[in-house]
């Protein structure tokens, strides 16, 4: 009978192992520094119009926070003014920005700014500018978001 021999010896699977350990910390150094040189290419606002759903998503009231480009934007459906949109940047400190159906404002949660929601103007407290504001359109009940031209 025939004595079976091991095709991958002890000193082989270890030899494996530590050129797998290696390949992979080598990866962990090129691959950022690929990324640097070939980033993905991300504009600050899109250059076509963004679907945001049905109507339906956002209600009277409600606000909902979307992927625009680099950052991202509101969409608030206001009781009287419908549907408006700005950046959710603050121009203070550019911390992300929320809209408050209590206080019928966009507030700013890190240092107390306060946005008019029918125009993104500043209301009171640090930041200098309003918010950039978006065009909001709808086609067959969809909603849809684009920089304003």
């Amino acid at each position: 009978m025939a004595e079976l021999t091991p095709k991958l010896t002890r000193h082989g699977f270890l030899v494996t192992i530590r050129s797998l350990i290696a390949a992979s910390a080598v990866g962990v150094v090129v691959g950022p520094i690929l990324a640097f040189f070939w980033p993905m290419e991300l504009l600050e606002t899109p250059e076509v119009p963004i679907s945001l759903g049905d109507e339906e998503t956002i209600p009277v009231g409600g606000s909902k926070t979307v992927r625009f480009g680099r950052n991202p934007a509101i969409v608030i459906n206001l009781e009287q003014f419908g549907l408006v949109a700005y950046s959710a940047v603050c121009t203070h400190f550019a911390c992300i920005v929320k809209w408050n159906p209590e206080s019928g404002m966009i507030e700013c949660p890190c240092h107390a700014g306060f946005y008019d929601p029918q125009d993104g103007s500043v209301i009171s407290g640090p930041p200098p500018l309003p918010l950039e504001r978006f065009k909001v359109s709808k086609d067959g009940g969809t909603i849809y978001l684009e920089t304003l031209t």
